[in-house]
């Protein structure tokens, strides 16, 4: 499996109160954090381990990452207050 980029996705687990992260182009994916910040830090030192452990080959120097973020928040409605 060569990849050319991969994608993150990132989510908000509310119950939690908690970042978590996952990726079907990284086998073993599957974390968390505090913050988002926390989250893509422990994200991007994540990958290149994992992506060794699983025999994954790229010809890039480097390989992008993509972390789609999803935060569902909450505001008053100002026409019922």
């Amino acid at each position: 499996m060569i990849h050319r980029s991969i994608i993150v996705r990132a989510s908000w687990d509310e119950d939690a109160s908690v970042w978590i992260a996952d990726s079907s182009d990284v086998p073993g994916l599957a974390t968390e954090a505090a913050t988002f910040e926390a989250l893509r830090d422990k994200v991007l030192r994540m990958i290149p381990e994992l992506l060794e452990l699983n025999g994954v080959k790229s010809d890039l120097h480097e390989i992008p990452v993509h972390i789609h973020a999803e935060h569902m928040a909450r505001v008053p409605n100002p026409s019922l207050a």
